[in-house]
């Protein structure tokens, strides 16, 4: 593959992420105006959204045989535009059936999204032959800012769902069909010698299970973030409201930067020492946002939330690249389930032990949960070992 298309391929896949970012944000951050536009009881609402990753988790399996077949690119540059549709349906519609097949179709469409960008992520970082991964999840980063910050500009405007969704969608659509045109998939990169024939064969759920698990902590963290940051900040730190929308908006902030700056400190330090660290910052984070005797505080400690906890994900993903040279996109469809696991079970976990027990003692979990990737860190590669400009070769495991 020529370097050009090498650059090429990795732009227009950052601009990928940057889409999934914006859109997935409009959707989460608009769930309440969802839930009043069609009626949805608190009851029947943890079901609409349970169902969300549940399904995408299916179509991350189910991804993993058609890119055997037409290869992630393919995947993605129709999943992609997919996705955007299936959001201006959940702005269309009235009736509470069309809300459920709407959401339905998202989670679907974005299982097959994530598993397929991810795909093509680790086939690109192994022919650049360094570490690129935590780039296209800055990406995906600053997206979230982007569709969050939208996001607030219809709240704000009192806008409908349909129209604060419709012109987004008009941009980003036909912007994602011309990017998809130069999606690459860098299946010439240097994979070792000696792992090729070991490489190519079946993916072996011992070995990616550690990193099964950091993928589900990492989620749990995230999701807690995402769905209790503003309550705790409000109900536990006596905030007040406007000030409660503070913790997940710089949580975003540090996540991006965190990112920003991860695929150097992996180039010098190593995958391992990058994921221990990270794992130890998130872990001191939730400590300190159990223990935070104020809103400026706990504000602080979700910041620093951030910064730990947006090296893990993209790590995850090239870790299993890396144990899997030959078997990459399986590898990475399956451990991209494990993203749904942990979004389905961080937030009604936090909820259920704040509410039996104290939301400060509720932090402490994905504290402890977190801390469990400093174990696992040795399946991101040796200590000291290197992923970039020709310091480290992909580690060769057999996974016959």
């Amino acid at each position: 593959m020529t370097d050009a298309r090498l650059r090429r391929g990795r732009g227009s896949l950052a601009f990928g992420f940057f889409v999934q970012g914006v859109t997935f944000a409009l959707l989460v951050t608009r769930i309440p105006a969802i839930q009043d536009r069609y009626g949805i009881s608190d009851a029947l609402l943890p079901a609409f959204l349970a169902a969300v990753p549940i399904l995408a988790g299916v179509a991350s399996v189910v991804t993993e045989k058609v890119v055997a077949r037409v290869g992630p690119a393919v995947v993605l540059r129709w999943s992609q535009p997919f996705v955007l549709l299936a959001l201006l349906a959940v702005g269309a519609g009235t009736e509470l059936w069309q809300a459920a097949v709407a959401l339905g179709l998202f989670g679907l469409a974005v299982g097959a999204l994530d598993a397929s960008m991810n795909m093509l992520g680790v086939s690109l970082q192994r022919a650049y032959g360094r570490s690129i991964m935590l780039g296209f999840h800055a990406s995906y980063s600053l997206g979230g800012i982007v569709g969050a910050s939208l996001a607030w500009v219809g709240a704000h405007w009192h806008l409908s769902l349909f129209t604060s969704y419709l012109p987004v969608v008009a941009v980003l659509l036909p912007l994602a069909l011309v990017g998809s045109r130069w999606y690459a998939a860098g299946g010439d990169g240097p994979v070792p010698e000696e792992s090729t024939e070991k490489g190519s064969g079946a993916v072996a759920f011992t070995l990616l299970l550690p990193l099964c698990l950091v993928m589900t902590f990492a989620y749990i963290g995230d999701s807690t973030v995402a769905n209790w940051s503003a309550k705790y900040l409000q109900d536990v730190l006596h905030s007040s409201e406007e000030l409660a929308t503070v913790p997940y908006n710089a949580y975003m902030v540090t996540t991006l930067l965190g990112r920003a700056v991860g695929d150097f400190g992996v180039r010098r330090l190593g995958a391992a020492a990058v994921v221990r660290g990270g794992a130890v910052l998130a872990a001191l984070g939730f400590g300190l946002v159990a223990a935070a005797p104020g809103a400026w505080a706990g504000i602080a400690a979700f910041t620093l939330l951030g910064l730990g906890l947006s090296v893990l994900v993209p790590q995850t993903f090239a870790a299993a690249g890396r144990l899997f040279p030959g078997n990459s996109d399986a590898a990475v469809a399956r451990l991209n389930v494990f993203n749904y696991v942990g979004f389905l079970v961080g937030s009604p976990l936090v909820g259920a032990l704040g509410d039996a027990w104290s939301y400060r003692g509720a932090m402490l979990v994905p504290m402890v949960l977190v801390l469990v990737t400093v174990v696992c860190a040795t399946s991101f590669g040796p200590r000291g070992a290197r992923y970039g400009g020709g310091h480290e070769r992909p580690r060769t495991v057999d996974v016959g």
